[in-house]
């Protein structure tokens, strides 16, 4: 009865022979070398709060759900394969992630340091694909008014960034984030004072000039610095 209702080979294959079995199985590895490479490319801002294979999986598995459900020419077992794949090869390479620690930060990355003391770790920085405003807000978020207050930060590999503070009565002087703040940026320094670099975060006082150098980076951009403990 079913039989006449049903054309089973077409309904668990579509319009493909049965060796199109292993051409998924293929297809399916190619796919997911190229999900995690593209991913990787994208930097932890992009695969914010997912690991890099929780997101192959969602977008792996997603398509290969989907296809079937819409096309009659996509046939069940293929689709059957490919998941069986993405989940086999999710299996296999979390199992020499826990064992391979070079493994781990070769597919994964690792955690970066962004600012240590009060200062933009400038070197770092510059291997994250993340903007100094997109940074900022992520700080001012945190309830971070000015870097002075910040101890360390760094990005996870989730792409979360995590702050250590100083306690209030250790608050350094430091570069404002605030927008109207930090737009206030000085070649000239006309008054003495506690200026930051706009560029790395050091803060020093400068006199009078019509021009100071940051030595640690060099630049000549500066932000008149605060020292005001957190709000909590």
């Amino acid at each position: 009865m079913l039989d006449s209702i049903f054309n089973w080979k077409e309904l668990l294959m579509g319009g493909e022979n049965w060796s199109f079995l292993l051409e998924t199985a293929l297809r399916s590895f190619i796919m997911f070398v190229v999900i995690v490479l593209s991913l990787r490319i994208l930097g932890k801002r992009g695969v914010k709060q997912l690991s890099v294979f929780e997101l192959v999986v969602i977008i792996g598995l997603g398509s290969a759900a989907g296809d079937p459900m819409f096309y009659g020419d996509v046939g069940l077992l293929p689709a059957l394969v490919v998941f069986i794949m993405i989940i086999s090869l999710y299996r296999f390479i979390m199992y020499f992630i826990g064992r391979n620690h070079k493994f781990e930060k070769l597919i994964e990355g690792s955690s970066v340091c962004l600012i240590s003391e009060g200062r933009f770790s400038i070197e770092n920085f510059k291997k994250e694909t993340l903007a100094q405003d997109e940074f900022f807000a992520e700080l001012r978020l945190k309830g971070v008014m000015h870097l002075g207050q910040v101890e360390l930060g760094i990005i996870e590999i989730t792409g979360e960034i995590s702050l250590f503070f100083y306690e209030d009565d250790k608050v350094q002087w430091g570069l404002p984030i605030l927008p109207d703040l930090f737009r206030k940026q000085l070649i000239a320094i006309a008054e003495k004072g506690i200026y930051s670099c706009a560029f790395c975060g050091h803060t020093n006082e400068l006199t009078v000039s019509k021009s100071h150098s940051c030595s640690f980076c060099q630049h000549n951009l500066w932000v008149r610095a605060l020292k005001k403990n957190r709000v909590k």
